[in-house]
């Protein structure tokens, strides 16, 4: 599984939200590929899932896969609380 980590400038805020949902991963016994992405690259990446902010979920909705929306990029229980049931569905 590709993990896209998005944020506006595809550094900084998405570097950090790559190592939460790394740690997170971890603590699931789950692998995936993490990146980083600006928003407007996002819309073009390859990627089974998008992990951003509310504030970039509207603008990648059209892009057919699933959005996980944080609130929090730090807070590794909120993400793995939220990427679980996507793995379950793509177990599936």
């Amino acid at each position: 599984m590709k993990i896209l980590a998005v944020c506006g400038m595809g550094f900084g805020s998405s570097m950090v939200l790559r190592m939460t949902i790394e740690k997170a991963l971890q603590a699931m016994g789950k692998t995936a590929t993490v990146s980083t992405s600006d928003i407007g690259s996002a819309k073009s990446e390859a990627a089974d899932v998008i992990v951003t902010s509310e504030e970039f979920s509207d603008l990648l909705s059209d892009r057919g896969i699933p959005i996980v929306t944080v609130k929090n990029y730090v807070d590794q229980g909120e993400i793995e609380a939220k990427l679980l049931p996507v793995f379950e569905q793509k177990e599936e």
